[in-house]
């Protein structure tokens, strides 16, 4: 058991370990008690328990559960927090018998999201997470949320519907995922212009607090809001970059995974993360300075699979060299990653190395096709011979019929003009 300091509601913390023991929690430990932190919440006492199966009704097992008890009335928590999901019954089950609030990862991330939101499709994203996460929990009478009262868990775009019944929820539910709908035509009609000129598109992925923003204000020179706050970028920000060899590209930033990332987020926050899945590179920033570097690493991996982008060309940037003085930890990370580069955003390193990795990717794997440009198009047509090798060029009277040799990058840039010759 351990005491913080901080503000808000009081909270015990209930994090499962492997032995049951705090020496051995490690980064799992304190990276909930920075999500407590992150969401309001001052850390009164953390409950350890043995990782295994669950008690169905209640996740802990008796003896657990009384000395929870105890931690509560003890510090005069206001609210136990969970580093696990529980389901609707096992949160409802344990209210009933500690006669506090309960919120488990899922619910405490959700409202670190409702407090970060600023823009109209984040709040939107963040209240149809909220939605999908309520719908399970409401009871028949809904006693659980009527007690809630305010606080952590409460909070965002979906708060004044929280005692509402399941049929008004679900009406709102319908009426968030018609404006998303809408949203996401919008994204669509903004790429379009960007897809036309035919850039590259690259993709800033990485756990939270992992230092994407600071690569991406590096990288661009734009001044966008840094912090060690965990997500403190939910709202991509595109901008476009002259790379060394003058080639030009877009560089987008996104919103920062975390283990365990709530499936309600992954879903709802599909409009945004659209942006990565349109990449043609992704910039996976590690944070070398973690001290569950490969976790973090192994948890990013696993949302992108869930994009179903994990195949994607990527670049491992190690961030945060600066941080590091055992060269020995940075040269097994540069062996043990896909083309890894050490650099630190912070002060410049290694971004020159970074920069001409990227220029190098861009220009890779060769791929040959037949393609038909329409005279409309005649950008492409430059765009073809500037960065590839025609073979065989025919003029025709809609258009012009190429065979050519293209970087994969600007080959799949094309691919809607693959094998539609035209008379």
């Amino acid at each position: 058991m351990t005491k913080e300091t901080g503000y808000g509601e009081k909270a015990v913390l209930v994090v499962t370990a492997g032995d049951g023991r705090e020496e051995t929690a490690g980064a799992a430990l304190e990276e909930v008690k920075e999500l407590a932190v992150s969401a309001g919440a001052q850390v009164a006492a953390v409950l350890l328990r043995r990782s295994g199966r669950p008690d169905p009704a209640f996740f802990l097992g008796t003896g657990k559960i009384e000395e929870l008890r105890q931690l509560v009335r003890e510090h005069q928590a206001d609210l136990v927090l969970f580093d696990d999901e529980l389901t609707p019954a096992q949160a409802g089950n344990l209210e009933e018998i500690l006669e506090t609030k309960i919120i488990d990862r899922t619910g405490l991330i959700l409202d670190i999201f409702a407090q970060r939101a600023q823009t109209r499709e984040a709040k939107l994203q963040v209240e149809k997470a909220q939605l999908e996460y309520l719908l399970p929990r409401l009871s028949g009478k809904g006693k659980i949320l009527s007690r809630l009262g305010g606080g952590i868990g409460t909070r965002g775009p979906g708060e004044t519907k929280l005692e509402t019944d399941r049929r008004k929820l679900r009406r709102r539910m319908g009426v968030v995922n018609s404006k998303l709908k809408k949203v996401r035509a919008q994204r669509y009609l903004q790429r379009a212009p960007r897809e036309k000129k035919a850039w590259p598109l690259l993709a800033l992925v990485g756990y939270t607090s992992a230092g994407k923003s600071t690569l991406f204000k590096a990288i661009t020179g734009t001044q966008v809001e840094t912090s060690e706050r965990l997500f403190a970028t939910l709202d991509p920000a595109l901008r476009r970059v002259v790379l060394p060899n003058r080639q030009e590209v877009f560089l987008v930033d996104t919103v920062g995974f975390i283990r365990k990332l709530p499936h309600q987020l992954v879903e709802a926050f599909r409009a945004t993360l659209e942006e990565t899945s349109h990449a043609d590179l992704l910039l996976h920033v590690v944070n070398l300075a973690a001290p569950n570097v490969d976790e973090e690493f192994a948890a990013v991996i696993e949302v992108l699979r869930q994009l179903g982008i994990e195949d994607k060309p990527r670049i491992t940037v190690l961030n945060k060299k600066d941080l590091i003085t055992n060269e020995f930890t940075i040269a097994r990370l540069e062996r043990t990653y896909p083309e890894a580069v050490a650099i630190s955003a912070l002060t410049g390193e290694g971004l020159p190395l970074l920069l001409a990795k990227i220029v190098d990717l861009l220009s890779s794997r060769v791929k040959r096709g037949r393609f038909f440009l329409p005279y409309s198009e005649g950008d492409l047509l430059a765009l073809v011979h500037e960065k590839g090798r025609i073979i065989k060029e025919e003029y025709l009277p809609a258009g012009v019929d190429l065979d050519a040799e293209l970087p994969s990058i600007w080959f799949n840039r094309l691919q809607k003009y693959l094998a539609r010759r035209q008379a």
